[in-house]
């Protein structure tokens, strides 16, 4: 046995026993041992590998060689082309004597053989020797002169020669000329065999690493093998398999899949296996379940005690390996007849270790309170209890802290429905005396094996009492919920069929119960609160409203998701001129944290859009405003997540023009429905994401004919279980192509009926818009000459204008404001200007100039002769502004059409003349 099994212990070094093994490992290298056998055909084998491996390295090289020649050659060849005044002296009265110093300086410091100039005809104007040069260039040259290049190897006067030829482009993208340049073959072959030593010697390396490699996996094998040859092995395996039917002990041998590889004797007879067990699952033997779930997973197990048949089996599993590796395990089996008065414990104990291990799975699935109550009702109903109920302190189902007695019924589960129990809903107030009131207050289980002897219990209802004494429910276990020293309500449970009733033991393993199914129900307490607390913070966060303006006719939805609020978002903002900008974002992780970051992110945009930035310069500012943001927030040393990684996208749309102009940070692009309901992607440069920076951000600018619709969304509408990216893009596409002359608020409602599950795996913003466009005839323009004269024209064109629009009321602050911004232009701006009126929401008052000096609102000193008019435009104007453009600045102030504005909280007349009384005269 010790030699079959284990390893015996070897006796002290001695010289005879050392020449001994000497000999032995002479032997055992022979070709008639398995060691001798397998090192002889590694070595074979590695001689080959090596072989072949040189060979390719070889070609590889010279492949490699001949490709880097090309390539240098092309790079030569082509900056020589391209290099000031290659063409020019191509035309030349002697190009040979321009370019033939140039071309050998150039070969020299490329190292290369030649670099050869010839005109279109193929006519050599260079070359290392001049004896051929006005001779035809040896090269495939016609393509080139049509702007090709050309890589060849032909046969030239150096010989054999590996070359490019590139075209001589011209100013205006004619060829004037080619260049080829190239290396020799022989130079090519050269670099090829000066690395041939290198080659060689790795080979040679190699060969001594993988032999002496093979010669330790041979010693190794031989000392395994103890330098057996194959009949000896034989002859082992052969006492092995006597020594293993023989014992008194069962041997089994199951492989990762669960197959029995192996049985002895005994292992047949404990377990009644059929003649062809071995090669089948275990599982498929007819063994005891438990036992077989125990062989087929090959955990580890000692001792343990299983039945089979009137048997009682001790079992000891430990994995192994076996043939050439394999993962497996390996069993033994030993009667255990006389642990026999031992099993009924053992099954009981087994029993409630079972009905533990199996709550942690089905009580707590969810962070709802009253779904958790349920289950554990669920659970115990009727594997220990016939009826189950659990009341719980009012507070808790809202995820507030429990505060006095009076519990809810929260869940009731029982064998049958007629029961006389209070029904969910009810609120129960427990007196003293009941065991109910007991529990909780002590904060300890309370037993009561026969409810018909004890009237204590009683006294909280007298009439319900006898309804349950009646009905037969006759004992009953009432435990206290309780976890982080909080109790937060009791679970009782009920016995009616059961003869038996409660006793001690079922006390302890209901309380390890009921602890568990607490601990759920406070973390879905916690939940519940701060999913409310950050679903609150959310909402508050979001717009409460949408904006009145002109511009587009917007519909919104949004939903959080399942795990809590999170930090999607979305936004309509005024701008100057009529325009517009929609804004969705999307910040990583769900809860408080994503939830403020969101509102951080959303009041920056609001405060940057009052910049009027183009979207592409907006979203760079607030790519650097959370970059900021996370490194105060990682200098301070704070655990809460960075901002890193949220997106955004912000587009403009001007009902003037029609134009939608758009930049992404990490967010998808939004979908155009066209008025004849064609659907499109449009593609949106795709920057970083915010925090992230590196590139820059672009935009795309859109046509919107009026009647488009224009959806934003976040990337929780589109991606679902189930559905990847692209299929969710796909669904939208078909949704919104059904949707013809839908209003945005339908679009809405129908998308979110089609693609939004009710429990979301991620927070969904969705933004619809319907585009509208200005009535020219609701557009005046003029160009502002650099002549003050001009003002008064343009002002009296304009007041001509609001006549048309019926807007006389408004046509002398209109004049005013129009000749101060005009004046201003005029006097600090730099041309082109020009005058803009436009009849929207509000009546708007553009001046645009060339000059990027905004000008500043500011009270005149009683010596200045002016300065006052930015004044007079802050009185009368709702509103005024600078906005930049790519050519300057525009200064807009807007009028409302309903109401006129009173400057200042009803400024007088004299209050404006005061402005001018310190001016004499």
């Amino acid at each position: 046995m010790v030699g079959v099994f284990g390893r015996s212990r070897l006796a002290p070094h001695t010289p005879s026993r050392t020449r001994f093994r000497s000999l032995l490992s002479l032997r055992s290298l022979s070709a008639r041992s398995i060691a001798g056998q397998v090192f002889a055909v590694q070595v074979v084998l590695v001689c080959l590998l090596i072989v072949a491996a040189t060979t390719a390295l070889i070609l590889q090289a010279r492949i490699d060689s001949e490709q880097e020649a090309l390539n240098r050659a092309t790079a030569v060849a082509q900056t020589f082309a391209t290099s000031p005044g290659t063409a020019s002296a191509m035309k030349a009265e002697n190009p040979t004597a321009v370019l033939q110093p140039r071309a050998e300086a150039t070969r020299r410091r490329a190292h290369l053989d030649f670099v050869v100039v010839a005109n279109t005809h193929g006519i050599r104007y260079t070359h290392p020797k001049p004896q051929y040069i006005g001779k035809t260039v040896v090269a495939d040259w016609r393509p080139v002169v049509k702007g090709k290049i050309v890589t060849e190897s032909v046969q030239g006067p150096l010989g054999r020669e590996v070359q490019a030829t590139v075209p001589i482009p011209k100013g205006d993208g004619t060829v004037v000329g080619v260049v080829c340049a190239g290396m020799t073959a022989a130079d090519v072959s050269g670099r090829v065999e000066r690395q041939l030593p290198l080659v060689f010697g790795s080979a040679a390396g190699a060969l001594a690493l993988a032999t002496g490699g093979t010669a330790l996996v041979g010693g190794r094998l031989r000392r395994q093998t103890r330098g057996l040859g194959p009949a000896q092995m034989t002859r082992m395996y052969e006492h092995h398999d006597a020594v293993l039917h023989s014992v008194k002990e069962g041997v089994l041998i199951v492989d990762s899949h669960g197959r029995l590889v192996l049985a002895n004797d005994e292992a047949g007879r404990l377990l009644d296996l059929p003649p062809d067990a071995e090669g089948r699952p275990v599982t498929e033997l007819g063994i005891e379940p438990r036992t077989a779930e125990l062989l087929a997973s090959g955990r580890v197990a000692t001792d343990e005690v299983h039945l089979a048949g009137e048997r009682l089996l001790a079992v000891n599993q430990r994995s192994t390996r076996w043939d050439g590796g394999m993962s497996g395990s390996v069993a033994t089996l030993r009667d255990s007849t006389e642990l026999r008065a031992l099993s009924g414990k053992a099954e009981v104990a087994e029993r409630r270790l079972r009905l533990l291990y199996e709550a942690g799975s089905r009580v707590g699935t969810t962070l709802d309170v009253v779904r958790t109550a349920e289950e554990l009702t669920r659970f115990a109903v009727p594997w220990f209890a016939d009826f189950a109920t659990v009341d719980l302190v009012d507070p808790v189902l809202r995820g507030d802290e429990p505060v006095g007695s009076a519990m809810r019924r929260t869940a009731t589960c029982g064998i049958r429905s007629d029961h006389p129990l209070w029904r969910v809903g009810k609120m129960i107030t427990y007196s003293g005396a009941a065991p109910q009131a007991r529990g909780f207050g002590a904060g300890r289980a309370v037993l009561e094996a026969d409810l018909r002897t004890y009237e204590g219990w009683q006294e909280q209802d007298l009439d319900q009492a006898a309804k349950i004494v009646t009905y037969g429910i006759h004992s009953m276990i009432t435990i206290p919920l309780r976890a982080r020293d909080v109790t937060m309500g009791v679970a009782t449970f009920w016995r009616s069929e059961k003869a038996e009733p409660f006793d001690e033991d079922d006390v302890a393993l209901t309380e390890e119960l009921v602890a568990r199914a607490a601990v759920a129900i406070d973390n879905a307490r916690r939940y519940t609160r701060e999913h409310a607390m950050a679903a609150t913070l959310q909402r508050s966060l979001l717009p409460q409203g949408l904006p009145e303006q002109d511009a587009m006719e917007v519909a919104h939805r949004y939903l959080p998701a399942r795990a809590g609020a999170g930090g999607d978002w979305f936004d309509v903002i005024p701008l100057p001129g009529a325009r517009v900008a929609l804004v969705v974002g999307d910040v990583v992780g769900h809860g408080l944290h994503a939830a403020a970051t969101m509102g951080r992110l959303r009041t920056a945009v609001h405060n940057f859009s009052a910049l009027d930035l183009p979207p592409d310069e907006l979203l760079a500012h607030l790519d650097e405003l959370v970059s900021r943001f996370d490194q105060d927030q990682a200098a301070a040393g704070t655990d809460a997540p960075g901002i890193s990684g949220a997106s955004c996208l912000y587009a403009i749309y001007d009902p003037v023009s029609g134009r939608c102009t758009m930049a992404g940070a990490g967010h998808p692009g939004p979908a155009v429905v066209l008025p004849d309901s064609t659907v499109t992607f449009p593609e949106v440069p795709l920057g970083p994401p915010l925090g992230l920076g590196g590139e820059p951000i672009e935009t795309a600018e859109l046509e919107l004919p009026a009647g488009s619709r224009l959806a934003l969304f976040t990337d929780g509408l589109i991606r679902d279980r189930g559905r990847d990216f692209d299929e969710g893009l796909g669904v939208l596409r078909t949704t919104l192509a059904g949707l013809p002359e839908r209003t945005p608020e339908q679009t809405c409602q129908a998308v979110f009926d089609t693609m939004a599950s009710s429990h979301p795996i991620d927070d969904i913003a969705l933004l619809v818009a319907r585009t509208h466009l200005l009535d020219p005839g609701h557009v005046a323009e003029w160009e502002l000459p650099s002549d003050p004269a001009a003002v008064a024209r343009i002002r009296n064109e304009a007041a001509g204008q609001l006549s048309a629009w019926g807007l006389e009321e408004v046509g002398f602050t209109t004049e005013l404001i129009l000749s101060e911004l005009m004046t201003n232009a005029i006097r600090y701006g730099s041309s082109p200007s020009r005058v803009r009126l436009l009849r929207a929401r509000t009546l708007i008052c553009e001046v645009a100039d060339g000059s990027s000096t905004s000008p500043h609102l500011r009270r005149a000193a009683t010596t200045d002769e002016g300065g006052r008019g930015l004044f007079l435009v802050a009185q009368y104007a709702q509103r005024w502004g600078t906005r930049y453009t790519p050519n300057g600045k525009i200064i807009w102030a807007e009028q409302p059409l309903t109401a006129p504005v009173s400057p200042l909280g009803e400024v007088t007349d004299d209050a404006l003349l005061d402005q001018w009384a310190d001016i004499s005269g």
